[in-house]
């Protein structure tokens, strides 16, 4: 099977300027855009990126645009104009998606900023040279702007000409550095296609272009800062074990498509994960995997070993001595001294009422440090190890702090 292949048996390509195969058949040089609206990327990015990874693994060279430029106007949404960013914050986010990016690709990584050019060109110049390329009567029928069009809803002009700098973007990077293929979600296919349609019209020359799969929630919403349900790859914005337990959490149902897209494994290994899985789904192998892969991808071998550790503290058997103070802070946690009882903990902390905790402790699902609670009581100063108590309901389990 050639990459070509394998890409549209992942998903790749549901839209495409010509046929996959005609893309890839030869080495190119292909680009992704960030706008730095925010200092760290999140799930949606990933996937685009890890296809760049894929493709330089493959040989072709793959150039990342920082949109310095394009970030100051910010591209349509259904949910309104994007907040327009100053230039101090812009740098503050080029340095983090930048570092980010090094990381997961793994190797030197070319990057341009737009703000190169974009800052530079002539208004007049830019409206004769590239707007004349552009009706207006093909760019309301675009989906997002169209539904922006409708008579509760506005658009501005600003957004309004985002795919004509996207397009000019594409236009760019052919001329200055070869690039000949631009990869991009479902959701910016008319944008992708803008950059196409330049490079035709202005030189005459063939640009390529096509889509990675478009990854949305259980609400059918596409992942990002936009909706609200941005799984960050900064440990500091998402921290290393929500990160792990969002791929172990994964549903069945979407679990075969995050398998393809998300990781590395190839198709027949996925293929028999798949069927090792659909025997005993309880066990959650595959999500496991999946898990592993992802988190080690974008937070390297140790990231994944840390989360794996705090995992198996969380949910596993681990004792919370063996923690470091890192991981401890995985657990939820409460302030309690000696003179509180285990009932009025377990309430607390679980929020639960007094009496369903003296109904768990009567049935022995209340431990305190790997112990079973047989009654109420109140701690006593050897419960605290270090000044810290652990406290359990079933796979629950909450740190109390002296």
């Amino acid at each position: 099977m050639n990459l070509a292949e394998d890409l549209k048996a992942r998903g790749y390509g549901k839209e495409v300027s010509a046929p996959l195969e005609t893309i890839l058949g030869a080495k190119r040089s292909v680009y992704l855009g960030i706008d730095p609206t925010a200092d760290s990327l999140h799930l949606g990015h990933l996937v685009p990126i890890i296809l760049m990874r894929r493709l330089a693994k493959e040989g072709h060279r793959t150039v990342f645009l920082i949109g310095g430029g394009t970030a100051m106007i910010g591209d349509p949404r259904e949910s309104g104009e994007r907040k327009l960013l100053d230039k101090r914050t812009l740098e503050h986010n080029k340095r983090g998606i930048r570092a980010q990016l090094q990381k997961i690709v793994g190797r030197r990584i070319e990057l341009v900023d737009n703000a190169s050019w974009l800052f530079k060109v002539p208004l007049v110049e830019f409206l004769r040279e590239v707007g004349k390329h552009f009706t207006v009567n093909e760019m309301i029928k675009r989906d997002v702007i169209k539904r922006r069009l409708a008579p509760d809803d506005s658009i501005s002009y600003t957004e309004f000409a985002y795919s004509l700098l996207q397009g000019y973007d594409f236009f760019m990077l052919f001329k200055k550095k070869g690039v000949t293929v631009q990869v991009g979600g479902s959701d910016q296919w008319t944008n992708l296609l803008s950059g196409v349609e330049l490079v035709r019209r202005k030189l005459g020359e063939e640009a390529y272009c096509f889509t990675t799969p478009l990854i949305t929630d259980a609400r059918g919403k596409k992942l990002g800062k936009s909706e609200g349900n941005a799984v960050w790859l900064d440990p500091k914005k998402t921290s290393l074990f929500a990160f792990y337990q969002y791929w172990i959490n994964v549903p069945d149902t979407g679990l075969e498509t995050y398998l393809k897209i998300y990781t590395d494994l190839s198709l027949s290994e996925i293929s028999t994960l798949m069927e090792l899985h659909t025997r005993n789904p309880a066990k959650r192998a595959a999500q496991k995997v999946l898990a592993d892969e992802v988190t080690k991808i974008v937070h390297g071998e140790k990231g994944m070993l840390q989360a794996q550790q705090e995992t198996a503290a969380q949910f596993g058997g681990a004792s919370v001595d063996t923690l470091s103070e890192q991981q401890k802070s995985v657990f939820p946690q409460i302030t309690a001294g000696t003179d509180k009882t285990v009932v009025t903990l377990a309430s607390e902390g679980f929020g639960i009422s007094k009496s369903e905790a003296r109904r768990l402790i009567a049935g022995k699902g209340i431990r305190l440090n790997d112990a079973v609670v047989a009654e109420d009581r109140t701690l006593i100063d050897a419960d605290f190890r270090n000044g810290i108590a652990l406290l359990e309901k079933g796979k629950t389990k909450i740190l109390v702090k002296r």
